[in-house]
């Protein structure tokens, strides 16, 4: 569904932990990491979008949440034309997004990542709320500049403000059972999805 201009109706999620960090997830097989996002779909308002994709690519359910506040209007990014389907060019142009700040409310283990059967992303830890732009994929800077800095002032920071510097080990996707032990491939792979989730540069994925 794309609008007159040629933007795909999008809603993009920062989640908060108590201590003001952000949600960032790892996108499956891939070692790169972003915050949940994802279109709305046709007849849906940008908050159902919002509670639809928060439980099917993240599995948190209304309850588990609390909408701190919202971006005022649509944040745009166009995006490059190597990045899109040869069939959709001259007609999509990008993302338009509605921008929701949220609370979490419920414990780290309510997190569910395997609640679909093509989940978005398969690690996930928590991050300093001022995630570094130059990590994010160059078409999106602006937008993610632009809703970390209007959503912020709906957050009480501390009187020094610090944010703080810690780093959480970033929580892993369960093997479902039957499986057994993973294969030493699979092993390697994981070894190296956790020297990455450990690193401070991080890299986004440039859609969905």
């Amino acid at each position: 569904m794309l609008d007159r201009e040629g933007f795909r109706p999008n809603v993009g999620i920062i989640l908060l932990n108590a201590n003001n960090e952000v949600w960032w997830g790892k996108r499956v097989r891939e070692h790169s990491w972003q915050f949940p996002q994802g279109g709305i779909k046709y007849g849906e308002t940008p908050e159902q979008a919002m509670y639809r994709e928060l439980e099917e690519e993240i599995g948190l359910r209304q309850e588990h949440v609390k909408i701190v506040g919202r971006t005022r209007d649509w944040l745009r990014y166009e995006v490059p034309d190597h990045f899109i389907k040869r069939e959709i060019r001259g007609h999509y142009r990008g993302q338009k997004q509605i921008w929701f700040l949220l609370r979490m409310v419920a414990r780290d283990n309510d997190v569910n990542l395997r609640l679909t059967d093509h989940p978005e992303f398969d690690a996930w830890r928590w991050h300093d709320y001022w995630v570094p732009l130059d990590v994010v994929i160059e078409f999106k800077r602006d937008v993610y500049q632009k809703a970390l800095q209007e959503l912020s002032r709906f957050i009480s920071w501390p009187a020094n403000g610090a944010h703080g510097e810690r780093r959480h080990s970033a929580r892993y996707l369960r093997q479902p059972r039957g499986q057994g032990n993973a294969s030493s491939t699979a092993a390697k792979a994981m070894a190296k999805a956790r020297e990455t989730a450990a690193e401070p540069q991080l890299v986004l994925t440039p859609e969905k």
